[in-house]
């Protein structure tokens, strides 16, 4: 709760409360506190295991921190009922980059074989990816129907 103060907050802490309540009220006010935080901790354990309780026996492994969304997300991702750690372990992110890279300024990969004769015509020039391909056929369909 308190990892972030340091020593030299922590002091100035001390002497604020101290000039704020006087040394002769400080100790009880520590007291009050102190006990109201427990009162609070106490209230809180109360009500949870009232809810598990009442969420009953199917519920018996059900942890409040679970509700934490990135608790849940990891729990979940862990889990090797989906099949996540195979996948994560085949996936190359490496490999998959220098491949699209390769797509990208039309060299030839191994892997895939279509894109080879698709690069080839191309003869490893820079291809422009701004510029609309040329239709085959320039005439506009003719339906010796419609007339």
């Amino acid at each position: 709760m308190f990892n972030d103060i340091g020593p030299l907050e922590l002091v100035t802490l001390i002497v604020l409360a101290v000039l704020v309540f006087g040394p002769d009220k400080l100790p009880k006010v520590i007291q009050d506190v102190m006990r109201t935080i427990r009162k609070i901790r106490e209230f809180s354990e109360s009500a949870k295991q009232d809810i598990r309780q009442e969420l009953g026996p199917e519920f018996k492994d059900f942890e409040f921190e679970d509700l934490n969304p990135k608790t849940f997300i990891r729990k979940q991702l862990d889990n090797d009922d989906l099949g996540l750690k195979e996948i994560r372990n085949t996936f190359d992110l490496k490999k998959e980059m220098a491949e699209v890279t390769d797509a990208v300024h039309g060299r030839d990969t191994d892997s895939s074989p279509a894109s080879a004769s698709s690069t080839s015509s191309s003869s490893g020039s820079r291809v422009d990816m701004t510029k609309k391909p040329e239709p085959a056929d320039t005439r506009p369909p003719f339906d010796a129907d419609a007339t």
